[in-house]
């Protein structure tokens, strides 16, 4: 506790000894004078709260220092006690309490009413300091609310009528604080939100609720709406709400919407668009391969079989463009999966080196492999995407260089445990990257130059691919380069180790074996896909009907029987999927049980996921080979395979 300052001024020292040793304690510090100029001084320099002042001395009297006192601002409220011998006649009385003191102590002075006297002026000193106080917070509250840009208002909770509001009302409403007194805040609230506005108010007077938070929208004076962030305290039947303009920041929020879910829509009609254009483009490639491989078989020239080659490579290449935009695309929506397995990393290196070892040789370069002795046998790894990073990586090096050297490195950098860190490197003497250009060559379809892909041909998606393949398999990519000197990439990765996995040996390509008595309904609606598989089932001994629409297929089921059915999923009308669902729903058995294979151009696992939940036992994608769609064939109807002899 903080001790009271009490003054005595005496022109005795005897009185003031004897004014300490009864006013002496822990929660009172004693200043003491016996000279009034000295006392002006102290209860300047002091705060002083009480002052025991003798009314007679030589100097100056009692009467003229308290006069003194109490016209200056500092000391005027002190509690002046007068101390004095002369008569108590009440014109002395009247002259004391007239210059300002409070009370008065007559000589001689009796201990227990000095003692009681002083400690009641004690706690009177303590009420003051406490009231001073909390008037200077009042004062530093009342400057806060009325500079406030925010409205900070009181409301009756009986009448929810403004009892008091601050100076921002005009800034963000246009009220004056004046007009907006003794109305309803209810009325601020514009006319839809008046209802709920009510009923929250309602809720938190109902509810007792020490804080709540909401927001609503405010009418204007110029008839302007706006967001208001209300934060609403209940005490003692009043509402004290704090009302602040959120526009910018609701404004901002409702853009966020916005643009979510214009992305959100935008990714939708993207994948759309990439589906249908996968179906649109592997379709007519799935023809192309398909009858190129029946062209082989009616016997042709060698001259015909060179041109048939140059066409497979062709459409293939187109399939591989195809294929890098979609894989792009799904990797860009998450929806691209790494599937690692047991493999033998050597064996993968050295079948990219041997496939990529005639494109070298044409172009009379030398490509040679270096592979660590120390390299293990068997890690996890997908090995269709390592294929696809290094196959991107080795044609780019093989392209770009008219003469010298591409090679490829593979070493271990690192070991720990059960892990292993290989490092890939590709070198080559090609044209090299410019400096400026080594960053932006891993965005989607940029080139090292503007003429690059006029000059070398190549969409710009290889790199792109590489580097997010890398990254979605945890690795690392580098790359450096100078000009006419060629380019370094490296990519490093940690690979667990695995147990090497069982050779199985590769049979040689058979005659596809011949079905006996099957009977094949294909819904396909590309007449050159119609063609070609009808050839194809055919040449397997299968009778074959073709509908050209989902709507055709089951009409053709309510007509005859069939062992299988082949379909398409992106038919005009009803579509494959519609068609299965029917044929799983409306059908009796045994035909509701049909086998259905799907072939679809669709290169989305979850048009994959479709197929099967609308009732396809299998799906085959476009383009295919022969032998996996016999394959598919045999699995689901193995029963009716012609037995060999």
């Amino acid at each position: 506790m903080t001790p009271i300052n009490i003054l005595i001024v005496d022109d005795r020292e005897e009185n003031i000894i004897a004014l300490e040793a009864l006013l002496k304690r822990s929660d009172i510090k004693l200043f003491t004078t016996t000279s009034p100029n000295e006392a002006l001084r102290i209860a300047w320099e002091n705060h002083i709260s009480i002052a025991l002042v003798d009314v007679q001395m030589p100097e100056m009297d009692g009467f003229e220092l308290v006069e003194m006192l109490k016209s200056n601002p500092r000391t005027r409220d002190i509690l002046v006690i007068f101390v004095t011998a002369i008569s108590k006649e009440s014109k002395y009385a009247v002259k004391g309490l007239g210059a300002g003191a409070v009370d008065y102590l007559y000589k001689p002075l009796d201990p227990y009413i000095t003692s009681a006297k002083v400690d009641s002026f004690v706690q009177l000193a303590r009420q003051q300091e406490d009231i001073k106080a909390k008037n200077t917070e009042l004062e530093d509250y009342a400057i806060v609310v009325k500079n406030s840009a925010d409205i900070i208002c009181s409301v009756d909770a009986t009448t929810l009528r403004i009892k008091t509001i601050n100076p921002a009302v005009e800034k963000l409403l246009g009220f004056k604080p004046a007009e907006a007194m003794g109305r309803s805040i209810v009325d601020l609230a514009i006319e839809a939100d008046k209802s709920s506005f009510k009923k929250k108010l309602g809720e938190i007077i109902r509810e007792n609720q020490q804080f709540s938070v909401f927001e609503f929208q405010f009418d204007t004076f110029d008839k302007r709406t706006i967001w208001v962030d209300c934060r609403v305290s209940y005490r003692n039947k009043t509402l004290f709400m704090n009302i602040s303009d959120c526009t910018p920041q609701k404004s901002y929020q409702q853009q966020l919407i916005k643009s979510k879910e214009a992305a959100e829509y935008g990714k939708k009609v993207k994948e759309t668009f990439l589906a249908n254009m996968s179906h649109e483009l592997r379709t007519p490639v799935n023809g192309i391969i398909g009858l190129s491989n029946l062209l082989r078989k009616t016997g042709v020239t060698e001259q015909q079989g060179n041109l048939l080659d140059m066409l497979e490579t062709s459409s293939r290449s187109l399939l591989g463009v195809i294929n890098d935009v979609l894989d792009i695309s799904k990797i860009e929506a998450g929806k691209f999966n790494i599937v690692r397995a047991p493999n033998n990393i050597r064996n993968i290196v050295e079948s990219v080196h041997g496939l990529l070892k005639f494109s070298a040789d044409e172009k009379s370069i030398e490509f040679e492999l270096e592979l660590g002795d120390d390299l293990p046998e068997a890690i996890m790894v997908d090995s269709l995407r390592i294929n696809q990073i290094l196959m991107n990586l080795l044609s780019n090096a093989i392209k770009f260089t008219d003469r010298g050297t591409v090679k490829l490195k593979v070493a271990v950098q690192d070991r720990k445990q059960d892990k292993v860190k290989l490092k890939f490197t590709v070198e080559d003497s090609g044209i090299g990257i410019p400096a400026d250009r080594l960053s932006s060559i891993f965005e989607s379809f940029e080139q090292a130059e503007d003429s690059t892909a006029s000059k070398y041909g190549g969409t710009g998606l290889g790199l792109t691919i590489v580097k997010k393949l890398i990254e979605l398999k945890g690795g690392e990519l580098t790359v450096s380069s100078q000009i006419g000197k060629g380019s370094v990439f490296n990519f490093t990765n940690w690979f667990d180790l695995a147990q090497v996995p069982e050779h199985k040996a590769v049979k040689p390509a058979a005659v596809l074996t011949p079905f006996d008595g099957l009977k094949v309904l294909v819904a396909e609606d590309n007449m050159i896909n119609q063609f070609m598989l009808v050839k194809m089932l055919k040449d397997w001994g299968i009778t074959v009907m073709v509908a050209d629409n989902g709507n055709s297929a089951i009409e053709k089921l309510n007509e005859d029987d069939y062992d299988l059915v082949l379909m398409d999923t992106h038919m005009p009308g009803m579509n494959g999927y519609q068609a299965a669902r029917a044929i799983r729903m409306d059908f009796a058995e045994p035909k509701r049980s049909v086998p259905i294979i799907s072939l679809s151009a669709a290169a989305y696992e979850h048009e994959h996921k479709e197929a099967i939940s609308a009732g396809m036992n299998d799906v085959l994608s476009k383009p295919f080979e022969p032998q996996q769609l016999h394959a598919k064939i045999a699995k689901l109807v193995g029963g009716k395979i012609r037995k060999t002899v």
